[in-house]
């Protein structure tokens, strides 16, 4: 089982368990979850971005003053550190490397195609967009691996086989991509219980050149037995798992942000 110290001593509050994001049609109970929880304030997508404009000017603008650009630049330095942890972190994924789903994974020239080319003499410069897809597919069964290598020995190989058609298997039903400009994360949106028979996920494939999201994936994911050909929910350790790993998404997030809060905060303190 994944290791009680990574748990924090506060808990998740129950309004948390409900449902951020519909995927479609599909997920029609979810939507109905999602209507009756209360809405919550995104933060804006250039964030990260914003900051270190905000950084660059300060550092040109306060040039002449040691004390303050020592600061700044101290910012500016631990931002280009630690953007993975705080993009990501901030949404509640967790990036050390035995949670990725693909980690600095890379690009083969087979994976580009001519999209952006100025001229003849430019070599490929685009990742094809169907590729996303296969990064995703490849960071969800590599996951749920991750999270198997965590699972009390007794229950690892039935874990395992989820990704195998030998008894209880996830097939994605359904997948949408928003298309960015690669890490890739996984994590789950609704918190599992032991009614479950879908598993919702939200992925990010990160550019490291970018040092932004790529593309974002959102995924319904069916649990299926393929012993009774028919839909099954979660068995009881599989679901004790996951409600884990729900459990330490949301003290990454409450953590990251409280990062993020406090950098914000010198950050003024400094334009002033």
């Amino acid at each position: 089982m994944i290791p009680k110290q990574q748990l924090l001593r506060f808990r998740v509050s129950p309004s948390r368990s409900a449902m951020r994001r519909a995927f479609g049609s599909t997920c029609a109970r979810q939507q109905n979850e999602a209507s009756a929880a209360p809405a919550e304030t995104a933060p804006n997508s250039r964030w990260l971005s914003d900051i270190r404009n905000r950084l660059s000017t300060g550092i040109s603008k306060r040039a002449e003053e040691p004390k303050v650009l020592a600061q700044l630049k101290h910012h500016m330095s631990y931002l280009d550190q630690h953007w993975l942890n705080l993009s990501a972190g901030r949404e509640g994924y967790l990036i050390e490397p035995q949670w990725r789903g693909l980690d600095k994974h890379s690009i083969a020239w087979g994976d580009m195609d001519s999209m952006g080319m100025m001229s003849n003499s430019h070599p490929p410069c685009h990742v094809n967009n169907v590729k996303y897809n296969r990064f995703a597919e490849s960071g969800r069964v590599n996951w749920m691996m991750n999270v198997a290598a965590h699972v009390a020995p007794e229950h690892r190989r039935e874990f395992t086989e989820l990704m195998s058609p030998r008894g209880i298997g996830l097939i994605l039903a359904s997948i949408r991509t928003d298309y960015k400009f690669v890490t890739v994360l996984h994590k789950l949106v609704t918190k599992p219980d032991d009614t479950s028979d879908r598993i919702l996920m939200e992925a990010v494939a990160y550019s490291h050149k970018h040092k932004r999201p790529a593309a974002r994936f959102f995924e319904d994911i069916a649990v299926y037995d393929y012993r009774a050909a028919a839909k099954a929910p979660l068995k009881p350790f599989m679901v004790k798992e996951m409600q884990v790993m729900y459990e330490l998404q949301e003290q990454r997030r409450q953590q990251t942000e409280q990062k993020v809060q406090e950098l914000l905060q010198s950050l003024e303190d400094l334009e002033v």
